[in-house]
């Protein structure tokens, strides 16, 4: 530091001090009032300063790089460690009870320094300490506050005035340690990139993000009256969330979550799976009285609609005169087994379908157009809100976009070119293992262990709030946008954020150096660098944001895509244009569900890829997937059985297949990190089937020994990830 004669006093009482290259400034505290005499090199150097106290009227030493403030001068070595806002990940440490390390870590061209502790095993770190408890508001809870060292101030605290930020306080509780983690945050990326500019998306709010829970939840209950009213029907299970992802995959508009921009009005996958559903969702059954059951209803229901809608004289008397053959064989045969009713409910379909679909074509249309014109209409009101709040700050959302060279960095989180307009009050309290966040009586929860993983995430990703003032705010719209767009259903939505068992994630780092995830979100990522669908809210936590914008040049990535045929299809699509344009290192492994009856388009454009190198078939109910739900709910209820067989792919060019060959060994140690998990896979689900591209012309077509799904390709199973096996529903028999 420098000495008194060589301090210049900066704006807002900030002690400022010339640089030893120029005359330009730098900011050392934020509430320094008075020069001080210097500092050894070593503690300026690791960000400390000495400060003068207003209040208390004697010197203080704050870092700039933790935030942290002491009343003695500081001993290299043991208050350099990054210190924890809610006193939650931090581990108390001293010269004998752990080690520190720093690194320097350069992102988008601005270094950062990341402090990282690794506690010695078995160290005597738990001992009891007072309690102290911070009162941020009479009107609220109290938070209690957990410093990282023995004798070491408060870091900062949330919604807490400028002097309780930088004053030393006593010694409080030792911090909350997770005792069960699912990620691992140390693990640095190999993920390449060209250098890219800040995105044109605007801030997330807590104000918007209320009102847009608000209308997606009135989406909802739309898109439920109108199946019951015009069809009779109840929507097809998380058919809703299916649709936001098939409309995002070709949505050109500006919201996050609400499609408002797309060619056609009428989606695929909302109208596929309406239809299935017409004129009775069929379940699956098990004894021979339900299927006589399910045969009876369903001749039943056919017959009801033909007879109310504006049927064409042949499709009436088609049929009209099957549905009379069901009811005579129903009650003339009364030795039949469960195999002979499915097999006359199969005829029975084939015969009255396609007369079935025409006549509710237009009713099913009607629908899906109506759905997708509220949504545009939701949008555009959501987007009017958010530009007036942003204009109520002061701020425009045309903001020049700066230049970036063209240069490959290391890929780094997405930035948002709008700045954040000032957050409002988001009100913290603890019950039991659960954060609950609260703004304006709207409350969103979360297990303690991933509320430390969101604030480790936007330690490492959050280049515009070092202070963790908009925190709690950001927390408050990730949960909340991630809610929306799951639904508020018990286990609605959950399973589109399914995720490989750890020690499945452990092996692909290990043994193909796999760093990244394409599909993840911040509350499942295994990996503190992921893709994910939302870059707005997810981007200070980690996200670079959506896979289908977002374009390696080398790396080895894991994708494991929500059960979505059209998102899906996209994924192949992205995985070819990439391999094919270059020539660095780059490797895809990629987990998709292996339907067969028919094979959906995305698994056979990647079986016969000329980028495929190897190939993995895993039985249904023989392993499992990770909770979509994981960050809320209990932990016996972290895993659930895959009701369907699971293809792992690998595609990569020539580079990345010499760099991370899928040699015998490397799939010997990946298959064993099932039964590692406590998933068994018997020999007889688990094949695998590989090939030279020389090869592939001639194998184009073939399977060595998969296993068939033991769950047809519907829109209950087929596109959903959450099913358990006490609760399977399919649409098809």
């Amino acid at each position: 530091m420098a000495s008194d004669q060589g301090m210049v006093r900066g704006d807002h009482g900030t002690v400022l001090t010339p640089t030893s290259s120029s005359n330009q400034v730098q900011p050392l505290s934020p509430t320094a009032t008075k020069p001080v005499q210097e500092l050894p090199d070593e503690l300026i150097q690791a960000g400390w300063s000495k400060c003068w106290s207003k209040r208390e009227n004697r010197p203080y030493y704050f870092n700039r790089f933790t935030n942290q403030s002491l009343w003695e001068m500081p001993v290299l070595g043991q208050h350099d460690v990054i210190s924890d806002p809610l006193g939650l990940n931090a581990a108390p440490a001293s010269s004998e009870t752990g080690q520190v390390t720093t690194e320097a870590v350069v992102d988008n061209g601005q270094h950062k320094r990341r402090l990282s502790e690794e506690a010695i095993p078995d160290a005597p770190n738990s001992f009891k300490r007072p309690k102290v408890d911070v009162q941020v508001n009479p009107t609220t809870p109290t938070i209690p506050i957990s410093p990282s060292t023995t004798g070491t101030p408060l870091s900062k605290t949330w919604n807490a005035t400028t002097e309780d930020k930088q004053l030393p306080t006593s010694p409080a509780p030792a911090p909350y340690r997770p005792t069960v983690i699912y990620w691992d945050l140390d693990i640095q990326t190999n993920a390449v990139i060209k250098e890219r500019p800040p995105v044109d998306v605007l801030p997330p709010h807590p104000e918007v993000e209320l009102m847009r829970s608000q209308l997606m939840t009135k989406l909802r209950i739309n898109y439920k009256e109108l199946c019951q009213q015009r069809e009779g029907i109840d929507p097809p299970r998380d058919s809703f969330n299916r649709w936001l992802l098939e409309r995002k995959v070709l949505d050109k508009g500006k919201d996050p979550l609400l499609p408002s921009e797309c060619d056609t009005p009428v989606s695929s996958s909302m109208f596929r799976e309406i239809m299935n559903d017409i004129p009775i969702r069929l379940s699956r059954i098990k004894y021979r009285e339900e299927a006589r059951k399910l045969l009876f209803g369903y001749a039943e229901a056919a017959k009801k609609l033909i007879e109310s809608r504006n049927a064409s004289p042949d499709s009436r008397k088609v049929v009209k005169w099957n549905v009379e053959d069901t009811f005579s064989w129903l009650r003339k045969d009364h030795s039949a087994t469960k195999e002979d009713y499915m097999d006359r409910l199969e005829h029975l379909r084939k015969q009255c379908g396609p007369h079935v679909t025409a006549v509710a074509k237009n009713s099913v249309e009607g629908i899906c157009s109506k759905i997708y014109h509220l949504s545009c209409d939701y949008a555009r009101r959501i987007r009017e809100r958010h530009l007036a709040l942003l204009k109520e700050c002061n701020i425009t959302e045309n903001i020049e976009t700066p230049e970036v060279q063209d240069r490959l960095v290391y890929c780094y989180p997405a930035r948002l070119s709008i700045p954040s307009p000032s957050q409002p009050r988001v009100e913290l309290h603890f019950e039991n293992d659960v954060a609950c966040l609260r703004f304006k009586g709207e409350m969103v929860k979360v297990s303690r262990s991933y509320f430390s993983k969101l604030e480790l995430l936007y330690r490492y990703s959050c280049v515009d709030d070092p202070r963790f003032e908009k925190f709690l705010s950001r927390v408050w719209c990730l949960l909340k946008r991630y809610q929306a767009m799951f639904g508020i259903g018990v286990h609605e939505g959950t399973g589109l954020q399914g995720a490989l068992p750890i020690p499945v994630f452990e092996a692909l780092h290990k043994q193909f150096g796999v760093t990244f995830e394409c599909f993840a979100s911040p509350l499942n990522c295994y990996f503190k660098q992921f893709c994910s669908a939302f870059q707005d809210t997810d981007g200070f936590f980690g996200s670079r944001g959506p896979f289908l914008s977002f374009s390696p040049v080398s790396g080895s990535f894991e994708a494991n895509p929500p059960f979505s045929e059209e998102l899906m299809d996209a994924m192949v699509t992205h995985f070819e244009d990439l391999l094919e344009s270059s020539n660095e290192p780059l490797s895809f492994i990629v987990f998709v569900p292996e339907w067969r009856d028919p094979p959906t388009p995305a698994l056979t454009r990647m079986e016969s890829s000329r980028f495929k190198r190897h190939q993995l078939s895993i039985t249904a109910f023989e392993h499992e997937y990770r909770s979509g739900s994981q960050h809320i709910c209990k932990r016996e209820e972290m895993y659930y059985k895959a009701v369907h067989g699971t293809a792992v792919i690998f595609l990569q060019n020539s580079a990345g297949f010499a760099k991370w060959p899928p040699t015998p060994e490397r799939i010997q140690e990946l298959m064993a990190a099932y039964r590692v998990s406590g998933r068994t896979l018997s020999s007889q689900g688990t094949t695998s089937t590989s090939a030279s591209n020389a090869e592939k012309e001639n194998e184009a077509g073939k399977e060595q020994g998969t296993s068939k799904d033991v769950s047809s390709r519907d829109s209950s199973s087929r596109d959903n990830k959450n099913l358990t096996t006490a609760s399977l529903e399919t649409t098809s028999v």
